[in-house]
């Protein structure tokens, strides 16, 4: 890969759009020069249902974002769009309000895990296809919303938005919600837990276990599956040798399982392929990197996400090949994780398991756009470096995300001269932003207190 061919992006903050109003917007129109200053290419915005379509179905708000657009656009800078259909814990951005409602009294529409807690972050893909909002499925509202985007921004569609990323689930991303919460970084993240306990996922797996000619199977996810923070070592589901998931019954089940994911992962990208596709942009889905005890052979986290992969089975390869299917990028975070700064206990390897999805992505031809975890990660600017000149990566890099971090003094020169070597070989320190420029920068971000600074991934 050429150097000069690799396009950055930035991301906005989380929750840089309240109502119809920019949050911080002399912060923000601050940060935009200095990146476009920095060279970078653009920026990612996230936009999010709760937000434009908040108070009932149908009536949208896109006044802000519309803002946004224009605030890019003059600075000369590109931008990619993040459809969020899903929710946000921090900073607390929930799903639509009459979807909320709707939820009060039909639970289903949730993924529920073992204990049948739902998960209110996101709808369960089982109800896709069934008339649960309103009379409406939420195919068709996501259908709805996409369409409204493309004739709200159609100025700027093909110009100044280039990329437009579809909401796959949690946190954005195509799996299931098995890893509620955040771990601590200095704690041993457990295996996670299957969703499969929502109505309509049941009925889903019980008619399918009868069409096998296994019914008994169809009752219910696992028995012998560990909670949520729990080791895989805590029941016999996982077990290296012997364990469940190596199984008759096992391979059924996780075949159902991630099945189903991918189904879910087609029909949006479908959707999104064939509203935009007369549209001069690129379209992407974020795939996890579930990179915790992947040097298991069961692989328990990326298997209670949703992803079949162990060790005796190469489950991206489905991934990939519904992307190609559909002519979409993956953007697959975490290239910013070392191995070496994993904890031992949790057999995590970032490394091995980001080559592994690169792998079949080169075998379908299915372009990557890189994203970190988080600022500051130890050495995190140097592994990201590492991974974009990988022979796995496309050409475009989404840093997460700008605000009072990114900008912090201990952060922003490193930043400063990761641009400047990776990718701008050419621009000498007089054309950078200046010291009093990088502190004007910072000082506006820091111009008011309440500005929120988050770096979940949109």
């Amino acid at each position: 890969m050429q150097l000069n061919r690799i396009r950055l992006f930035a991301g906005l903050p989380l929750d840089v759009v309240s109502g119809g109003t920019v949050n911080q917007f002399r912060a923000i129109s601050a940060g935009l020069k200095a990146l476009k200053l920095l060279g970078l290419e653009g920026v990612e915005l996230p936009i999010w249902w709760g937000v434009v379509e908040h108070e009932s179905m149908g009536k949208y708000n896109w006044s802000g974002y519309l803002t946004i657009a224009e605030m890019v656009r003059k600075a000369g800078l590109k931008l990619n769009v993040t459809l969020c259909f899903h929710a946000s814990s921090q900073p607390k951005i929930p799903l639509p309000e009459w979807v909320l409602d709707i939820g009060k009294t039909k639970s289903n529409i949730f993924f529920k895990d073992r204990a049948g807690k739902p998960y209110r972050g996101c709808l369960s893909l089982a109800v896709d296809e069934l008339a649960v909002l309103n009379g409406k499925t939420p195919m068709e509202v996501y259908q709805d919303f996409c369409e409204s985007f493309k004739s709200a921004f159609s100025a700027f569609i093909g110009s100044t938005i280039t990329g437009i990323t579809m909401g796959l689930g949690p946190d954005g991303e195509l799996r299931y919600p098995s890893h509620r919460g955040f771990a601590k970084s200095d704690t041993v993240p457990g295996a996670g837990e299957f969703q499969c306990y929502d109505k309509n996922m049941l009925h889903l797996l019980k008619q399918h276990a009868e069409a096998c000619g296994k019914p008994k199977w169809g009752l219910g996810g696992p028995h012998n599956a560990p909670a949520y923070s729990e080791l895989p070592t805590a029941n016999t589901f996982f077990k290296d040798h012997g364990g469940s998931w190596e199984s008759p019954y096992g391979d059924f089940f996780l075949s159902w399982y991630s099945s189903q994911l991918i189904a879910h992962g087609d029909r949006l990208l479908s959707l999104a392929s064939s509203v935009f596709s007369d549209s001069a942009v690129n379209i992407f889905g974020k795939v996890p990197l579930m990179h915790s005890w992947h040097g298991t052979r069961s692989h328990p986290s990326e298997l209670t996400a949703g992803f079949y992969n162990t060790a005796t089975r190469k489950g991206y390869e489905e991934v990939a090949e519904m992307f190609a299917r559909n002519s979409c990028k993956i953007i697959l975070p975490g290239m910013d994780q070392s191995d070496k700064y994993q904890l031992k206990e949790s057999l995590s390897s970032p490394e091995s398991l980001l080559a592994e999805i690169g792998t079949a992505c080169n075998k379908y031809g299915v372009g990557i756009s890189g994203q970190n975890s988080t600022v500051g990660a130890p050495d995190g600017l140097k592994q990201i470096k590492k991974n974009m000149l990988s022979e796995n990566l496309n050409d475009s890099f989404i840093f997460q995300r700008i605000g009072a971090q990114f900008f912090a003094p201990e952060h922003f020169p490193l930043f400063i001269e990761f641009v400047r070597k990776l990718n701008q070989p050419e621009l000498h320190s007089g054309n950078l932003p200046t010291k009093e420029g990088t502190t004007t920068a910072t000082d506006s971000v820091h111009t008011r207190s309440n500005l929120s600074i988050h770096m979940q991934s949109a």
